[in-house]
């Protein structure tokens, strides 16, 4: 079982990127963070023939979140609770028996600001969603665009970087409070030691070229999927394409 993970910024933009790497890569769930779309305007026919089925939730211009199946949901949700206000950031569905939750973690803009605090208030009630809706001996997989990179080697310049919204020791912790449920990051089991990232910064033109980046995005999952994790790995190329996201496409390969 091939599952992936990709932050779009903006699936219409990107729709071309999307379907071209489902026809060449054929993962079992694909699934996107930041599509910047209404459901109304949702591009379905973009991805119509492509023999995946889409969940999505969406709100104009920021945030929302896609999960493309090529064996159908065995049942799809969104959000964390039953809170109305909340952006559209979690959708959490089933496929083959795999629960998979797809977040897109709050950025954060400042430390000291009130949308740092709402970062770290989602990381609570993500910890409390899994407290409350599994158990450990459930197949469940967590992914996504974290908004945290959780040591030195995902990042590109640790001295210079640290304090900044994603690479502090407080969305460490709270990254780890929500990892300790019971989860395993996939590509540090099989890259213990190597600086991998995932995004390049659109910011500084050269970011991508000399390879200044970040791993933000991440692929976990419970002990017993973990074991059966045969490889987890980036692919680069569509980063490196006309009119790219400036986050390419997170891998893990399960042998189930």
């Amino acid at each position: 079982m091939k599952i992936a993970t990709f932050n779009a910024n903006s699936i219409r933009a990107r729709a071309d990127i999307v379907r071209g790497w489902l026809e060449a890569n054929s993962p079992d769930v694909l699934c996107v963070q930041e599509t910047k779309v209404q459901d109304s305007e949702f591009p379905v026919s973009a991805f119509e023939g492509s023999g995946y089925e889409i969940a999505y939730r969406g709100q104009k211009s920021y945030n929302g979140v896609a999960v493309f199946s090529r064996h159908g949901f065995e049942n799809v949700s969104f959000g964390l609770d039953s809170e109305p206000a909340d952006e559209p950031r979690l959708s959490d569905v089933k496929v083959k028996g795999v629960n998979v939750v797809n977040t897109y973690i709050p950025q954060g803009y400042m430390v000291e600001s009130d949308k740092f605090e709402y970062k770290m208030q989602w990381f609570k009630r993500l910890r409390t969603y899994f407290d409350n809706k599994y158990k450990p001996a459930d197949k469940l997989i967590w992914l996504g665009d974290l908004n945290v990179a959780p040591t030195d080697l995902d990042v590109h310049d640790p001295k210079r970087l640290l304090g900044h919204v994603c690479f502090c020791p407080e969305v460490w912790d709270a990254f780890e409070k929500v990892k300790s449920w019971g989860f395993v990051d996939l590509l540090r089991k099989h890259y213990p030691d190597e600086r991998i990232y995932t995004f390049w910064d659109y910011r500084s033109k050269t970011a991508f070229t000399n390879d200044r980046g970040w791993r933000i995005d991440n692929i976990l999952a419970c002990e017993k999927l973990a074991k059966k994790c045969t490889d987890c790995y980036v692919d680069r190329e569509p980063r490196a394409m006309q009119r790219p996201s400036d986050h390419t496409f997170l891998i893990a390969e399960f042998d189930l």
